[in-house]
Parts: C-alpha cells; structure tokens; sequence
C-alpha cells in the first residue's frame, strides 16, 4: 500500500513536481539553518536536504523543546544540547517564524522576521558529486496525469482492471479501501484528523483519543460485544489481531504450546509476517506453480505438528 501511495504521488506531481517541491523544501531548510546560525547555535550538517541536527550549546533541549511546544512545534530531542529539526511541504513562513521566535527567546536575544534569512535559499550547500544530472520517470506514466480530474480517471482506469465487489469477490487487497467514495475521505484532510504527527506526544492526541474511544463504545452498545479494538486500515492487522486471539484462546486452555501457524507457499507476504509478529512459528506448506495447495504436504504437515 504504502509503495502504490508513492507511485501515485510521483504520477500525480510529475519530475516537475517532485523537482519543484523538492526545491522549496530544500530552501526552507536553507533559510532555518541561517536562523540557527544567526543566534549563535551551530549546526552540525556542512550538506544537508531537509533535516537539521542543531548543537544549543550550553543551552538545554528540554528548555528549549518547551519554547517550540508554546508555538505548536515539536522538535525531535537527540540529547542534552543538541536537537534535530525537519521540514516538508507542509511547513509555511509561520512555523518558520515560530521556530525562529523559540531560537531568540532560548538565546534571549530579540526576534526577527524570518524575512531576514530568505536570501539563505538561494545558497548552495548540496556538493556536485550528490547533484542529480540524469533524467528521472521518463515514462509516461509520469507526464501524463496532471490535474486531478485525470488522476481520478486513470485511478478508476486501474480500478477497473482488478477485481471488486461489482464484478466478483474482492480478493487480495480489500484493505486498500477501493470502494471508499472521494466524498468519504474528505475528514482525512481536515487538519486535526490528517496532520496529527505519528510522533506526537501524548498530551496532544487527546482529541484523537477521544475520538476513537467514544466510536469503540458507540460500536460496542450496537454490537453487543464487551469492547472494540482498532487497528491501522490494512488486512495484515486484522490477521495479526485473529491470531493474537487464537494464541490467546490456546494460552486459556493451558495449551501455550500450540505455536505453530501452517501457511502456504502462495499465501500473501502478509500471512507470516503476522504469524511471526504474534509469536507463532512458520510451517511452510507446499503449492504448485498455479498456487494449489499440495493437500498431500499439508495432511503431513498437520500430522507432524498435532501437537502443536
């Protein structure tokens, strides 16, 4: 899932696209290396694209990962006096300005106007011999979806080619939402919901706690089921969330030895990741070249391993 995401963002934005983002990104950091610099803190990076390792000096970390968090910013803190700092294509002048504001007031010196270091952009700090000269996503693919209205055609076109719930069965993959209308995913964009960080500190996914725990209670009344569990939207947690539960059912019965998962070769990558995630060993089960079991193998298999 997460390589088809990609691929539709580089056929979305084109080498053009990705260039051009890459580019203000890139000067972004640029312009918060020139603040660090400008209030007397070191950064470590002679080259570097959009993350900054930042030595405070005598200054603390913590201090100064509360002056960020007053402004809505968290930083990453790699030690006592040394801190790391990213920036993407989500971040605009006002977080710059606000982690230039939390520099000045950690080095007690005045604020200026994150203005002030925009000329830093324009700077080279990229070595030649990392410089990209060749051509990148030549193929078409690349050059031909740009408005979104395309890029929803052409989605819908690879839809199409798949199996769905409107020709068939949905098989492999049914966790990729296919079925899901534009109108649905609309709450994903709302700041609140998609720009939470993955990192975030605890005491800023209140909301987001809340959120999931009065749906759990709301899907327990309808259900009638004791309480809810939720996962990531991906097949694979729903199968590492059944097998937890079988491991569990065997544990209550006093048969913590049955550990073994039996999975065949053609089985999805998924399949023993997830038995290997919830502490189970894999047995590998033969198939043919068409990915039919070999029910010979498997008898052999389940009698070798009954116990267990």
């Amino acid at each position: 899932m997460l390589a088809n995401i990609s691929a539709a963002y580089g056929i979305y934005h084109g080498p053009s696209g990705l260039k051009n983002i890459a580019t203000r990104v890139h000067g972004l950091a640029k312009v918060v290396c020139a603040g660090v610099k400008h209030y007397g803190f070191t950064v470590r990076q002679s080259h570097f694209f959009d993350t900054l390792q930042i030595d405070l000096g005598a200054k603390s970390s913590s201090a100064f990962a509360q002056e960020c968090e007053k402004r809505e910013i968290n930083v990453r803190i790699l030690g006592t006096n040394s801190i790391g700092v990213s920036v993407d294509e989500a971040t605009n002048q006002g977080h710059l300005q606000a982690l230039i504001d939390s520099f000045a007031a950690l080095s007690q010196k005045h604020s200026v106007p994150v203005s002030q270091f925009e000329s830093a952009a324009s700077s080279n700090v990229i070595p030649a011999s990392l410089t990209r000269s060749s051509p990148f996503m030549t193929h078409p693919v690349f050059n031909s979806h740009e408005s979104e209205t395309e890029m929803m055609r052409y989605l819908f076109c690879l839809q199409s080619k798949d199996l769905s719930l409107q020709s068939s069965m949905i098989p492999l993959g049914s966790c990729t939402m296919k079925l899901n209308a534009a109108s649905e995913m609309i709450p994903v964009t709302w700041p609140s919901v998609g720009k939470i960080h993955p990192f975030a500190p605890l005491n800023q996914t209140k909301g987001y706690m809340e959120m999931i725990e009065t749906l759990g209670r709301d899907l327990a009344n309808v259900t009638g089921f004791h309480s809810i569990s939720f996962q990531p939207n991906s097949g694979s947690q729903g199968e590492y969330a059944g097998l937890l539960c079988i491991k569990a059912y065997h544990q209550a019965r006093g048969e913590s030895q049955r550990d073994v998962c039996l999975i065949p070769t053609s089985a999805h990558g998924t399949n023993p990741a997830s038995a290997v995630l919830a502490g189970m060993k894999v047995v590998v089960v033969n198939c043919d070249s068409n990915g039919s079991i070999d029910i010979e193998h498997l008898r052999a298999k389940a009698e070798e391993h009954k116990d267990k």
